[in-house]
């Protein structure tokens, strides 16, 4: 009688243990779904990059305006405040259109060998000629030359700034060529790499006949095109 009740108590667990193994999928197989659906959602993100344009306005910025417009992309223009002074009608061109006006100081010093008050009336000048262009304040600041240490991000902070450099740099105010900075441009980009070049501070011709294969060839990639607001 004994051996009857064990029988019939292993037979029980027996079909118990069958329904948890049909009702639930195999753990490989529901681990293998789950990284096939975190692949197939990385592929979907969107990709993009910032370009970015420094040292303007200039009688240059219209050209990479238009270049822009005709790609259907957007930028972000760090300006000297005595260029936006020199040609306020450039900068407001640039903000109707969409892009991105942020500071690059008044006059292009190393922040980092500034007094404070100096530094202040870099950023704060240059802001007030961009406002009165474009109704707000900007939130980014680009150190020239990439200049920056701890003593330069607090001083920024203080003035309500969030320091913005780059990632990828075409060297284009040296004038290598249009060629050479479209493959400085390309080098290693990625989602989310900032992309310097200029539109002023000297003859930016070989930049202007360089980003429509610049901006042809990261949309034929599959990239976008973002502008940097800072808030």
């Amino acid at each position: 009688m004994a051996v009857r009740r064990f029988f019939v108590a292993a037979f029980a667990l027996a079909v118990v243990a069958l329904g948890m193994a049909a009702a639930s999928p195999p753990r490989a197989a529901a681990d293998t779904a789950g990284t096939a659906g975190t692949t197939a959602a990385a592929a979907r993100a969107p990709k993009y990059v910032y370009l970015t344009f420094d040292d303007g306005p200039s009688p240059y910025t219209p050209q990479i305006l238009k270049i822009l417009r005709a790609y259907g992309a957007r930028a972000t223009f760090f300006e000297l405040g005595q260029n936006v002074s020199r040609y306020p009608y450039l900068t407001r061109r640039v903000y109707q259109q969409g892009n991105s006006v942020q500071n690059h100081t008044w006059s292009h010093p190393d922040l980092r060998y500034l007094s404070w008050s100096v530094f202040r009336s870099q950023v704060q000048r240059t802001d007030r000629v961009i406002r009165a262009q474009t109704g707000y304040t900007p939130r980014c600041l680009r150190p020239p030359y990439g200049g920056t240490n701890r003593l330069v991000a607090r001083r920024a902070a203080t003035l309500g700034k969030k320091l913005r450099v780059w990632t990828i740099d075409t060297r284009d105010w040296s004038r290598p060529g249009s060629s050479v900075i479209v493959r400085r441009a390309l080098a290693n980009v990625h989602s989310g790499s900032v992309i310097l070049m200029h539109d002023g501070g000297g003859n930016r011709s070989q930049t202007v006949a360089a980003l429509p294969a610049i901006l042809r060839t990261l949309k034929a990639r599959g990239f976008g095109f973002t502008t940097m607001s800072c808030t």
